[in-house]
């Protein structure tokens, strides 16, 4: 399997990574493309082939990876377009652009799979949403599937629930990591060294968000083992749904699925 990636930005570079750790292909089964050199450098240090021709690096892909931004998008699908076969499959992770608008753009048959990861891709922890168009097969998606999963988790969706990943997942990060920052400066008030409050703050996260997806426990339940009748913790979710702690999270998430679909 013959694999090109165009965009070698943080995100391409983690699959890489996550793709050679794995085994699922060869270094030299990949193609790395950018017009920046310092970008090819980088990655030229996983041992694949680098260039700045998008054409030639496409000419015998068996999956090209558009790991671009999609200002740029445009361009790189008219560079491509007539060097993919009808074999060839177009695994975009770029935001902002329907498998429908990449089809406009090169032809109306093309095999196109569409995902968005997040920012714990970096480290091996994301969550992918994944579709397809109708011209994707199930051994296709699954090979699909196989290399998002290199950066952690990933799942088939519609291509309707795009906008609702983004929501909960793609830009959820941000808020995960505003909310440790919170708890920190707590611990710091309380007279806690930062660092330590740090560890503190992203080790609970970490260690809560384990217990939801290995127990299969309602995170309702979970909270509820952790509140005593009058202790400290009730006493804290008392403040928190005074302030609106829950309604903040909904009311963010929806504000980033409706900026996604004006994208």
């Amino acid at each position: 399997m013959k694999i090109t990636f165009i965009g070698l930005g943080n995100m391409a570079t983690a699959m890489i990574k996550g793709i050679l750790t794995h085994g699922i292909v060869s270094k030299d089964d990949i193609i790395g493309t950018d017009v920046l050199e310092t970008a090819r450098n980088k990655a030229s240090a996983f041992g694949i082939i680098t260039t700045n021709d998008n054409a030639n690096a496409c000419k015998e892909a068996d999956i090209i990876i558009l790991a671009i931004k999609p200002q740029i998008a445009e361009k790189v699908l008219k560079e491509i377009k007539g060097v993919i076969s009808a074999d060839t499959i177009i695994l975009s992770i770029m935001a902002g652009k329907s498998m429908a608008w990449i089809s406009e753009r090169l032809t109306d048959s093309v095999k196109i799979v569409r995902a968005m990861p997040n920012t714990p891709a970096l480290v091996g922890e994301a969550i992918s949403g994944v579709c397809r168009n109708s011209h994707v097969n199930d051994n296709e998606m699954e090979k699909c599937l196989r290399l998002l999963s290199s950066l952690g988790k990933a799942e088939e969706i519609p291509e309707s629930l795009i906008d609702a990943v983004i929501g909960v997942s793609g830009s959820a990060p941000a808020y995960v990591f505003i909310f440790i920052e919170a708890l920190a400066d707590a611990g710091v008030a309380a007279g806690m060294p930062r660092a330590q409050a740090y560890r503190f703050a992203a080790q609970n996260v970490l260690g809560s968000a384990r217990m939801v997806l290995e127990t299969g426990k309602h995170p309702g339940e979970l909270k509820d083992m952790v509140c005593s009748p009058g202790g400290t913790t009730i006493e804290a979710v008392k403040i928190l749904e005074e302030k609106g702690f829950r309604d903040a999270i909904i009311g963010a998430a929806t504000a980033a699925m409706e900026k996604s679909k004006l994208l």
